[in-house]
């Protein structure tokens, strides 16, 4: 074992609960690799878990937070062949259900990982773990978009939704996305909506008359929830899809029965969480790593924070005013 610099929590708390400490961080398992963090980021699941509304997600205490992660392979175990030192990677080896990559260096299953985009900084790559894998489910896995489609994306300034506009014109889909601000519709436009539209201005029947055919859109993409998966349900067309990371709030199902719809809801750090089915994030992150070369995909950062300034990072992530991602580089 090493020691290392971490931040961490000790209990559920706001965001000045996070302590600078020293962990030891182990060599690998057969089945693991070691990297050296280079940056992380900040998505709602981390600061959920802080506040301790998902207790179950958390790691044992002292909890070393976060997700996302980008760096480089300083050890691999005995087991591990896609992976030696040196390689640069990015992945989601931990956060929720094991200790996490707020921290120097971190341990994870070599499933969680791949190779990391050459076409961005490694440190922006850090951005997209979460995000751009909930985004390719949502579109990918959950549902099917085809050349041509019409799909409505809620909330396509944020992290998932930012991802999920650039995921679905890479399918060939016609994207009108929303957001409240004109700084919100202005970066969706900038990453390839057809159409924007100011929700908070505007009723559903109203854009779903003017930018949608076949009585609604194919799919609607949310990743917001509460009153707008309420209102998914109003704007996507018969036969069409809903796909949501947000299914706590209560919702009435019965529109989905009278027009006979499709709803899937992703949350992809469950592999993570449960220690099963982890191959898929590797190789979803092989096929994200491949579109971000290719230029179909590029994380927006907003603002870059070091790992001893996370509490000001999560106060900025709950306040929610930004646009993309926040990241938290190792300096």
């Amino acid at each position: 074992m090493a020691a290392h610099t971490a931040y961490v929590i000790e209990e559920f708390g706001d965001p000045d609960v996070f302590t600078e400490t020293t962990v030891e961080v182990p060599d690998p398992g057969p089945e693991e690799v070691r990297v050296s963090v280079v940056a992380s980021s900040v998505n709602p699941v981390d600061y959920k878990i802080r506040r301790g509304d998902l207790p179950a997600f958390a790691p044992e205490f002292p909890a070393t937070l976060h997700c996302d992660v980008s760096g480089v392979v300083d050890a691999v175990g005995e087991d591990v062949d896609r992976f030696e030192a040196g390689d640069e990677v990015y992945g989601m080896p931990g956060g929720a259900g094991r200790q996490g990559t707020l921290a120097e260096a971190v341990v994870g299953h070599a499933d969680t990982f791949a190779h990391a985009p050459e076409r961005i900084p490694l440190e922006d790559a850090a951005a997209l773990p979460v995000v751009a894998l909930t985004a390719w489910e949502m579109l990918t896995d959950k549902t099917s978009v085809d050349v041509g489609e019409e799909v409505l994306v809620y909330g396509a300034s944020g992290g998932v939704g930012h991802v999920g506009v650039q995921v679905a014109k890479w399918l060939g889909a016609n994207v009108t996305a929303t957001g409240s601000t004109e700084e919100n519709r202005a970066l969706a436009t900038d990453l390839g909506a057809d159409a924007t539209v100011d929700y908070t201005a505007r009723d559903v029947a109203d854009y779903v008359e003017e930018y949608a055919s076949d009585g609604g859109f194919d799919t609607v993409f949310d990743p917001v929830g509460d009153d707008h998966l309420e209102t998914a349900f109003d704007a996507v067309r018969p036969f069409g899809s809903v796909v949501t990371t947000e299914s706590s709030s209560t919702q009435d199902l019965s529109p989905m029965h009278q027009t006979s719809l499709e709803l899937g809801v992703v949350l992809v750090i469950l592999p993570v969480i449960q220690g099963e089915r982890l191959a898929r994030i590797g190789e979803e992150l092989a096929d994200v790593a491949t579109l971000v070369d290719d230029g179909a995909i590029t994380p927006h950062i907003d603002e870059r924070f070091a790992f001893d300034e996370v509490s000001e990072a999560h106060r900025r992530a709950e306040a929610g005013e930004f646009v993309g991602k926040l990241l938290l580089v190792n300096e």
